[in-house]
């Protein structure tokens, strides 16, 4: 076959006119073409006048007329053989397999994980400490409409993973030669996706149908042979001699109590970036992770109908469309780079907490994207030299038994090495900033929240202006300024007037700032080796976001897969 790119047609095009620019493009006749199939449509919107953009695959009435084709076009980068896609298993389980590889989480990265280890016949077991999915949602709600919260089941914790309750996006800007993303693509068709997230650009499934996706492929996996344990917590990880061999796991059955030992050799981590017990018991033990980079900053809402009249213009409300998205960034002048995040269009701000006494939000949305307003994430970048790294802040963050000794052991490090920060010490900064967004929202688990205008002029909101804000249970009005710190604030304050001028009135007065985003990525990275395993710790596959490899369902979705096959052949003795 032939692959066709950059195919540009107006808005309004029909199916003949495609074929017709396909048979233009080839120098075909219309008999000569025996199938087309749209790979992808995206939506060219840098000019007034819209233009839908097309990849087709293009089957010719005969392999002789396709080489000649493709002999013909050889110097043109639109005119290519379409590749193979097609995803190839690596290995295949051995019918006496001694010892069952465990997967520690059910989010993105180990549903994958478990699903290619399953679909290869190594029957995984799967730990997860929330709870299925459906009773994960319920949990959720409690929490949005009436303030109670679920520390072990929540938007963070359960079946799905945080992916679950987001916009559902499915798009990366990772390098995939394999076409591992296409893989990832198709379990979800095949577990009940809209087929049409094959061919967007931008697809995207929203929260009520990744709730079915995920059931079914949790099915598959069982089916399979899999075996899924919820409410499974890891507390511990043995390690075995001098060259630190995993030989089981710790495990806490919460809906019983009771602590057992699981037998494991190889383990799959993909914990999620919200872990945060798990991290600093994995750091007790002495396993490798350090310090990354991540981003902080608030959840800004527009009416979806301005974002729609700034990006579409007169073509606003045309179906093809649905709802505008936005991609913004500014590098500030102290350094700071603010960036729009997990932008939600026609979608909802909403309580991301994990743990008591703390706010956080993110960003949903529906599959219909039909909610009012516009959400998106403006945040800043920020480095592990920013993270506190005193004793106060640890013990604030962690205790004061281990406070203290991650504050010593910051010291030490920083001893011998002057630029060294201490593997936890973006938790610690991430829980100072979430408590201080429960104080400031009032103790509820409401939100703080400031109109934009009011952000600029550094004064406290005192009342709402046309925009309503999304965010249940419940925002706060008062002055975000202190909210993050001044290095954040100042960039910021730059950046919306900056944003103003790329996107009409972004920086609307009225504009409502929600309060705080900060678990935009993982704050710690647990390195592994060129065979996926821990670099200090063999049996450990850090896997993921929250071991620093992801960000976002589709690339967590791929670093899955990868590291089940670097899981099987290790099994295999490296043999495919």
């Amino acid at each position: 076959m032939i692959r066709l790119s950059e195919l540009k047609l107006a808005l309004d095009h029909s199916a003949e006119d495609l074929d017709a620019l396909i048979q233009k493009t080839l120098t075909v006749s219309k008999a000569e073409v025996a199938r087309s199939t749209v790979f992808k449509r995206s939506i060219d919107a840098r000019k007034a006048q819209l233009l839908v953009v097309y990849i087709v695959d293009v089957e010719l009435a005969g392999p002789a007329m396709e080489s000649k084709l493709l002999e013909r076009h050889s110097a043109n980068p639109h005119i290519q053989p379409t590749p193979d896609m097609a995803y190839h298993p690596v290995a295949k389980a051995p019918a006496n397999l001694a010892l069952r590889p465990v997967v520690v989480g059910f989010g993105p990265c180990g549903i994958f994980a478990a699903l290619m280890l399953a679909q290869m016949g190594f029957r995984p077991i799967v730990l997860e400490r929330g709870k299925k999915v459906r009773e994960r949602t319920q949990d959720t709600w409690d929490l949005w409409r009436k303030g109670v919260l679920d520390p072990e089941s929540n938007v963070q914790f359960g079946e799905g993973g945080a992916g679950t309750f987001s916009d559902g996006k499915l798009y990366s800007q990772i390098k995939d030669p394999r076409f591992l993303g296409r893989k990832v693509m198709q379990e979800f068709v095949k577990a009940g996706a809209p087929p049409e997230i094959l061919v967007e650009a931008h697809p995207h499934i929203g929260t009520f149908k990744l709730v079915k996706v995920v059931e079914n492929l949790r099915a598959q996996i069982i089916a399979l042979g899999g075996e899924i344990r919820f409410q499974q917590r890891l507390t511990d990880v043995l390690i075995e001699g001098e060259q630190r061999q995993l030989r089981g796991l710790t495990v806490l059955d919460q809906a019983s109590g009771e602590t057992y030992e699981l037998r494991a050799d190889q383990v799959v981590l993909a914990l999620g970036h919200s872990s945060r017990d798990t991290f600093a018991m994995l750091h007790q033990r002495g396993v490798a992770m350090q310090a990354k980079p991540f981003s902080i900053g608030f959840r800004i809402e527009h009416p979806q109908s301005q974002i729609d009249q700034a990006r579409w213009g007169r073509h606003a409300g045309h179906p093809l469309l649905g709802a505008a998205d936005y991609k913004l960034v500014h590098h500030a002048s102290n350094g700071r780079a603010v960036y729009s995040f997990c932008m939600c269009p026609g979608g909802a701000v909403v309580a991301a907490t994990s743990e008591l006494g703390r706010v956080v939000t993110n960003g949903m949305s529906q599959y219909s994207r039909n909610e009012r307003n516009a959400n998106a994430g403006i945040v800043v970048g920020i480095e592990p030299t920013d993270y506190a790294q005193d004793e106060t802040a640890f013990v604030s963050a962690f205790g004061s038994d281990a406070g203290s000794r991650y504050a010593q052991d910051a010291v030490d490090a920083q001893q011998g090495d002057p630029a060294s920060n201490h593997p936890l010490s973006g938790i610690a900064l991430q829980r100072a900033l979430e408590s201080k967004a429960y104080v400031l929202g009032g103790g509820d688990y409401s939100a703080p929240a400031q109109l934009l205008g009011d952000f600029l002029a550094g004064k406290a909101s005192t009342q709402l202006g046309a925009v309503e804000p999304s965010y249940q249970p419940g925002v706060t009005l008062c002055d975000l300024g202190s909210a993050l710190p001044g290095y954040a604030v100042q960039a910021m304050r730059e950046a919306l007037p900056a944003f103003g001028h790329k996107i009409k009135d972004f920086d609307r007065p009225d504009a409502v700032l929600t309060g705080v985003e900060t678990r935009t990525s993982s704050p710690l990275k647990m390195p592994r080796g060129e065979n996926f395993q821990s670099s200090n710790t063999p049996g450990l596959y850090p896997a993921g976001e929250g071991a620093g490899y992801a960000g976002g369902i589709l690339s967590a979705g791929v670093d899955g897969i990868k590291v089940a096959e670097a899981l099987a052949l290790n099994l295999l003795g490296g043999c495919t």
